[in-house]
C-alpha cells in the first residue's frame, strides 16, 4: 500500500458521533452576532462529514487538488510533480485533525520519491511550540528527537521523519491559539520546505 494511502486511513481511525459535530454546528448557529465575530476570527479548520468519509474510505484524487485542498487554509506554494493527493481527517474527543498529502508514482522506499503532508490541529489551549511535544496525533508526534528553528519565517518545532512519516522532514508550529500546523516533506521537497512552510495561511 501506498504510504500516503495507508496514512489516510490511520489518521481517521477514530471519529466523534454524527449528532456530536451537529451539536456543535447548533450551538455555533445559535450563537449571538458578537459571538459569532469571535468565532469567525479564532475558528479552526475542521473537516466536514462528507471529508470525514472520504479519508476513512482512503480515496485519491488525480489530479490531486490545489492550494485550497483543506477548506480554511491556504497551501501557498505546492511543488510540482505530485500526481496524487487525498484528504486525511478525523475528528476525535476534544479536538481534531484535518489535513491533505499529495504524492508522485515513485514507490515510497524510492529515495526520489516526492510527496508533501499539510495538516491543521485543532486543539483548545494549545498556545506554545513546547505543548506540540504532547500534541495527541497518533502519526506525526512530536515526543522524542526534535529542535526548534527557524524555517520560512516561522519558528517550529522540527524532526526527521521515520515510520509511518517516511524519510524527508516534519515540522509543527502554533499558528493562532487552538490552532497547530503540522507539515511533511519527504527528502526531495526539503529544500523546498522553507517556501511551502512560508507559503502558509488561514483563508
Amino acid at each position: 500500500m501506498n504510504r500516503f494511502r495507508h496514512l489516510l486511513a490511520l489518521s481517521s481511525l477514530v471519529v466523534t458521533s454524527v449528532s456530536a459535530v451537529a451539536a456543535s454546528v447548533a450551538a455555533s448557529v445559535a450563537a449571538s452576532p458578537a459571538q459569532a465575530s469571535v468565532l469567525a476570527e479564532t475558528a479552526c479548520p475542521t473537516a466536514s462529514k462528507a471529508e470525514i468519509k472520504r479519508s476513512t474510505a482512503g480515496k485519491a484524487d488525480q489530479p490531486p487538488r490545489g492550494s485550497t485542498a483543506v477548506k480554511g487554509l491556504v497551501t501557498g506554494y505546492i511543488p510540482t510533480g505530485l500526481a496524487h493527493g487525498g484528504v486525511a481527517a478525523a475528528k476525535h474527543k476534544g479536538w481534531s485533525e484535518y489535513g491533505y498529502a499529495w504524492w508522485d508514482d515513485r514507490d515510497d522506499v524510492d529515495p526520489e520519491h516526492r510527496a508533501l503532508w499539510v495538516r491543521v490541529v485543532c486543539r483548545p489551549g494549545a498556545h506554545k511550540l513546547s505543548q506540540l511535544r504532547r500534541l495527541p496525533v497518533d502519526i506525526g508526534t512530536f515526543r522524542w528527537n526534535t529542535k526548534i528553528e527557524k524555517i520560512g519565517g516561522r519558528r517550529v518545532m522540527s524532526r526527521q521523519g521515520d515510520g509511518a512519516l517516511g524519510h524527508g522532514k516534519y515540522v509543527g508550529w502554533v499558528e493562532r491559539e487552538g490552532i497547530v500546523i503540522t507539515v511533511m516533506a519527504s527528502e526531495p521537497l526539503v529544500p523546498d520546505l522553507g517556501r511551502i512552510v512560508r507559503a502558509i495561511q488561514l483563508s
